[in-house]
């Protein structure tokens, strides 16, 4: 008997749900992003002047609104950090449908995990990495050469180490969620650490935004040791069993 090709098999009708869900979620979390966009202009300043402290960078303006669209920069920030606990509970809901084992109370406590990673990365970056990367650049500065930085480019270079690191900090999370949907196997993480530590390097190369060894160690380092975190979870929940 021939199967109709509108029957879609399981496996294909729990993507299409989960990416379906997902696309609901993003929509919404759209909406959730640009309220607290309008809110977050109204913090752009302060921040923007926060950041200028915490790191001892004095900016120059090269443009007539650059300031106004760096400002503009911030605020879009603010509300993406400030819905992404909604963000993650959306990717999350399209990983349910799409794993209907991923239960109720399971994907609860996976989103608690979630955010908290996303903020101690968030953190993180902001007390160490991102202060003694700045400086560390800026001790190239002599008599005769003093660095004007661009508003535009010293926001996004922030912005560029904050969301990274507060992504690359759920990779634990990431690699004990794949482990318990049967997606990846810890043994063979385990045995091909070379390939993690080149894939790494590889990483935070593209993400770090100057090319010096210092400024990617600040990144590679801390993700390896993510890394590691996450092959001890996944050691210990397959020791707790299902």
């Amino acid at each position: 008997m021939n199967r109709s090709p509108l029957a879609a098999a399981p496996e294909t009708a729990g993507l299409l749900a989960g990416l379906h869900r997902l696309r609901a979620g993003l929509i919404r979390a759209c909406a959730v992003v640009l309220v607290f966009s309008v809110a977050g202009y109204f913090a752009a300043e302060p921040l923007l002047a926060f950041l200028c402290r915490h790191t001892g960078v004095r900016l120059a303006a090269f443009g007539i609104p650059e300031v106004f669209f760096s400002l503009m920069t911030i605020a879009l920030a603010c509300g993406v950090f400030a819905a992404s606990p909604y963000l993650l509970w959306a990717l999350l809901s399209a990983l349910q449908a799409s794993f209907p084992s991923f239960s109720g109370p399971r994907m609860r406590r996976a989103w608690v995990a979630a955010v908290l990673l996303f903020f101690a990365g968030v953190g993180f970056c902001l007390k160490v990495t991102l202060p003694y990367g700045v400086g560390f650049l800026l001790e190239f500065e002599g008599p005769s050469l003093e660095a004007l930085i661009s508003v535009r480019k010293f926001v996004g270079f922030c912005l560029l180490f904050l969301f990274a690191f507060g992504a690359l900090f759920e990779l634990p999370l990431a690699m004990i969620l794949l482990g318990r949907l049967g997606v990846v196997r810890r043994e063979a993480l385990a045995r091909n650490r070379r390939y993690a530590i080149l894939g790494i390097t590889i990483v935070s190369a593209v993400l770090t935004p100057t090319p010096d060894a210092f400024n990617l160690a600040l990144m590679a380092v801390p993700l390896y040791l993510l890394f590691e975190v996450g092959l001890f979870g996944m050691r210990l929940q397959r020791s707790s069993g299902p």
